[in-house]
């Protein structure tokens, strides 16, 4: 698995769907596996089983559907990667932002939560990144709605209707 990771890295058709997912549904989706990637990586021993449960979480409650389990376990791998550099902390919120105006809060705690004990043994590092989770759930900026021909162009017909 690993070995095949890395050969496709850079041919991965998921990595520009991470970095500018196309539609709500993929950025809830990329928001729950970013919260899973992060709980994981934060005592730098990522489990399959972590791995796992959070592809196991996102089907037991129909979150994303429309998105294959492969998909999941690619996105859960090339954002494992990536919250592994220096500017973890922004990837996390850039993936957040456009989703804090959904009802994901309760998902995205619960689902840190199952991450961090999926391996029976939680640890201090994984109680820090919830603990981190629960606080950008709550202050995060709320997202900006984005119109096609750009912000101003679209209110003044929202105020006169």
């Amino acid at each position: 698995m690993s070995d095949a990771k890395h050969s496709n890295k850079h041919s991965n058709p998921i990595e520009i769907e991470i970095t500018e997912p196309s539609s709500l549904n993929e950025q809830a989706a990329v928001a729950l596996v970013i919260v899973g990637a992060l709980v994981a990586v934060a005592d730098r021993q990522v489990s399959p089983v972590e791995r796992d449960e959070v592809v196991r979480f996102i089907r037991d409650r129909k979150l994303a559907p429309h998105i294959s389990d492969d998909r999941l376990y690619a996105m859960f791998d090339e954002l494992a990667e990536r919250l592994e550099e220096p500017d973890f902390a922004n990837v996390v919120i850039d993936n957040l932002r456009p989703v804090s105006d959904l009802p994901l809060s309760s998902h995205l705690m619960e689902l840190s939560e199952r991450v961090a004990a999926a391996d029976e043994d939680v640890r201090p590092h994984e109680l820090q990144a919830i603990k981190l989770l629960r606080l950008l759930t709550l202050v995060l900026p709320r997202a900006k709605q984005v119109t096609p021909g750009g912000a101003g162009a679209q209110q003044p017909a929202a105020i006169q209707e």
